[in-house]
């Protein structure tokens, strides 16, 4: 696509063509010749961009995401420049700085791996409470907030976030939906689809208690991610207190949800809510036996932690978080809305349930997943009831 806005780009090229690849390929040429612009896919030999433009203009890639691209110029009719993006010790910006906790942490391992696979000198825009989990633990990335966003000239920018509304593909390969939050950072950096776990800082200390513990997180950032059965936390703490296990709970909130469905933590677990640093959450999270939440980012703090992960969901499907072998969803119930390409998620509704709203059925993914059923998934963690009273 052309735009006619006149736009400073950060590259130099010759003949007073500027260009960059920030979010996107974009190239500037200057008044005074008929030029010719071709924008190639060069790991798929494929012109995705052909025009000719008498004097000056900006053409912009439709695609924003990771491409190979080419720059062919032809100033008169002549082959003036020619400049295959290449990111090797040049400066490029990855920005996330949008996404929540659980986002960060599928997506930050495989702006990690694009560094790597490229060899670029890599700032990663995040969201700033977050920079201390990462910052220690790889030295050579730069990490920073909004206020140090526009503080340098970028070669090239990458934006990896949930894009809701992408039908025509601009800034992700492929649907969100289908790809799954775990791969679709890949996706979009042009990398195999794989999981990619941080490293991430914990707080010193070692063990914050002696007694062998569980931690548990019960809240999301929606209804439609809480385990909704009514008794299913109640009867989950008294079988792991009989089984000799400490129940810390470690959400943020002591109360949380919305006012017509206020939902306090878990009863009969150890108190420790509280919005607290994520290196003292990930200290507790490395020395538990194992945890146990919903589809939330508390639960990818604790896959980052090599924390064993006992994820309770059945809003999404498990393609769409990490790979866990304690993943918990009863397929005989409605399940996996999020993940279905018919329907668009509903951020600003807290009662979103798109296939049985207002009916008996609202919420049965998860209300119809048993204790009984969470229970013979944690029994078969290793080492699980050693410490049986």
């Amino acid at each position: 696509m052309s735009e006619t806005k006149t736009t400073v780009l950060t590259q130099e090229g010759p003949e007073g063509i500027r260009y960059d690849f920030n979010e996107g390929c974009r190239v500037w040429v200057p008044e005074g010749a008929k030029w010719l612009v071709r924008l190639r896919d060069v790991e798929t030999d494929t012109i995705l961009f052909l025009e000719e433009l008498i004097g000056s203009g900006m053409v912009r890639s439709f695609k924003r995401y990771y491409i190979p691209f080419e720059i062919c110029v032809w100033k008169d009719g002549e082959l003036i420049f020619t400049h295959l993006c290449d990111l090797r010790d040049r400066e490029v910006l990855i920005t996330m700085n949008l996404g929540g906790l659980g986002d960060h942490l599928a997506w930050i391992g495989h702006a990690l791996a694009f560094v790597e696979k490229h060899k670029c000198r890599a700032t990663l825009f995040i969201a700033s409470y977050l920079i201390p989990l990462f910052e220690d633990e790889y030295p050579d990335i730069r990490f920073i907030g909004e206020s140090d966003v526009g503080d340098r000239q970028y070669y090239a920018q990458y934006v990896v976030l949930v894009f809701f509304d992408d039908h025509h593909r601009i800034c992700q390969p492929n649907d969100y939906r289908q790809s799954g939050l775990a791969h679709m950072g890949a996706y979009i950096l042009g990398l195999p689809p794989q999981e990619r776990r941080p490293r991430i800082s914990v707080d010193e200390g070692g063990r914050p208690m002696e007694e062998p513990y569980v931690c548990i997180a019960a809240q999301a950032s929606g209804l439609s991610k809480y385990w909704n059965n009514p008794r299913g936390w109640y009867d989950l703490v008294r079988f792991l207190k009989e089984k000799g296990y400490k129940v810390v709970c470690i959400d943020a909130m002591r109360i949380a949800g919305p006012t017509a469905a206020l939902r306090p933590i878990p009863h009969g677990t150890q108190d420790e809510t509280g919005v607290r640093p994520l290196t003292e959450r990930a200290r507790w999270l490395k020395h538990a036996e194992f945890f146990v939440g919903v589809s939330s980012g508390l639960s990818w703090l604790a896959w980052a932690a090599e924390t064993p992960v006992v994820m309770i969901s059945g809003y999404t499907e498990p393609y769409n978080e990490f790979y866990t072998p304690y993943r918990v969803i009863n397929r005989n119930v409605c399940n996996s809305c999020a993940n279905d390409v018919n329907i668009d998620l509903r951020m600003d509704d807290v009662f979103f349930c798109p296939r049985h709203k207002g009916t008996d059925r609202m919420f049965e993914c998860s209300i119809g997943i048993s204790f009984t059923q969470v229970k013979a998934v944690i029994e078969t963690i290793p080492g699980f009831g050693e410490f049986d009273q």
